[in-house]
């Protein structure tokens, strides 16, 4: 079967499936497989609950004519989603970034939906599997698509880019994030460019940040880019940071916004938004409504008021340059007791022990009262520091809680710590 024949399947389907317990009726169900299991073996019970047809890729399990039989699923699942993007014609701005590419994907959405009809990325499906599916949920009604790109090695972002083939672009930020598969700051800067340079390659638009010394130098050749600062007149969109106290507040254009985001590391972000959402021709008073009615969720910035005490739940994922701008935010506040609780940061490879101890430096040297370091690598670090206290498990430091009263606490690790769970400790 052709891609062609297949796309036209699946125009008349309910749309794409992978999880059998997900299924909706008339669907087309892949049939994708893991390290620990063949997505194969429930391709007859995809098409018991509903499925309309199953795209299976070992020839023993087609069973009747609806199974589909293709040389590889997964393969197939993202030419169908690059020839449905075609198909479809619409305006695509992909995003991709160390720190914050999620919520700057939510904001960007946030805007352009008060004019466009948007698809966004759900969540943080952002692989070489949620590429794919974002796409494929996309219809003639759609617009503009935001598709958000997340890698951990080279080469991925650039293989999402020729799925997605994006219009417009935009980095947030050049992190120490997956530093052991990047292989280091500078394997980090080349991966996540790969995003730049196929819109580059095919004459398309770039936003960036002209604050950012590393993509100011990189595109300071290329035309075809959009530029914010908060620092630089002659960039077209200049947006001034009022105050982060704790929500940062911003202008542009005469237009004051009061967010409801934490931190001068979101400024960035909002910045993102607010020229791209310019540049998409939305009013100054939409952008300043969809911006201040945006509330984070998904354990990202929250502020939880919870008795006597303020929680900046930050725990959905943690790296060092992510961990570095939470405490220097913590340590800005003027709260009275500030408190710091943080997990391990993993994915870091040969330098998680420096970059742990750097962390807890920085801890010793702000104006913290209390700091919690939970995980192996934190319990690893030495400290002469009696504000820091480590476990080397949550369990432990469950064991040995005693409750704050009157305090601002930070929550941050990274997403295998699920240090969200510390919540129930504090009600």
């Amino acid at each position: 079967m052709t891609i062609q024949e297949l796309h036209q399947l699946f125009l008349n389907s309910s749309g794409i499936c992978t999880d059998t317990r997900k299924i909706t009726k008339n669907c087309l169900f892949f049939s994708l497989s893991g390290d620990n299991f063949n997505g194969n073996t429930f391709a007859d019970q995809a098409l018991t609950n509903g499925a309309k047809y199953a795209i299976v890729d070992q020839e023993e399990y087609k069973t009747n004519s609806n199974t589909i039989l293709v040389k590889n699923s997964l393969e197939t699942l993202q030419k169908l989603a690059n020839y449905h993007r075609r198909h479809l014609g619409l305006k695509i701005i992909s995003l991709t970034g160390s720190n914050g590419k999620t919520t700057t994907k939510e904001l960007i959405n946030t805007v352009l939906a008060k004019k466009y009809n948007t698809i966004a990325t759900v969540g943080n499906l952002n692989n070489h599997i949620g590429v794919p599916l974002t796409l494929l949920s996309m219809n003639k009604d759609t617009e503009i698509g935001i598709v958000e790109m997340g890698a951990n090695h080279q080469k991925e972002i650039a293989f999402l880019c020729k799925i997605a083939e994006p219009d417009y672009g935009y980095i947030t930020n050049f992190g120490k994030a997956h530093l052991e598969g990047f292989g280091g700051v500078d394997g980090i800067i080349k991966g996540k460019s790969e995003l730049y340079d196929y819109l580059i390659e095919n004459n398309k638009t770039i936003f960036y940040n002209t604050d950012d010394e590393i993509q100011k130098n990189k595109l300071k050749h290329y035309q075809k880019t959009i530029c914010f600062t908060s620092t630089e007149s002659e960039c077209e969109n200049h947006i001034k940071l009022i105050e982060v106290n704790p929500f940062v507040n911003y202008s542009f254009n005469n237009t004051k916004v009061e967010s409801k985001l934490i931190g001068s590391y979101n400024f960035t972000n909002l910045c993102a938004a607010t020229t791209i959402g310019k540049h998409f021709s939305i009013e100054n008073i939409d952008i300043k409504t969809a911006i201040e009615n945006y509330i984070p969720n998904n354990n990202r910035s929250q502020i939880i008021e919870n008795g006597s005490n303020k929680i900046i739940l930050d725990a959905y994922n943690a790296n060092p340059s992510s961990m570095e701008v939470a405490l220097d935010n913590l340590n800005k506040l003027s709260d009275k007791t500030k408190i710091a609780i943080l997990g391990d940061m993993f994915e870091l490879g040969k330098d998680a022990e420096i970059e742990h101890q750097n962390i807890a430096d920085l801890c010793s040297k702000f104006n913290l009262n209390k700091v919690f370091l939970i995980g192996n690598h934190f319990n690893n670090i030495s400290t002469s520091d009696s504000k820091i206290i480590k476990f080397q498990t949550l369990e432990s430091f469950e064991e040995n809680f005693i409750p704050f009263k009157n305090s601002t606490i930070l929550i941050k690790g990274s997403r295998g710590m699920a240090l969200e769970r510390i919540l129930k400790l504090l009600k």
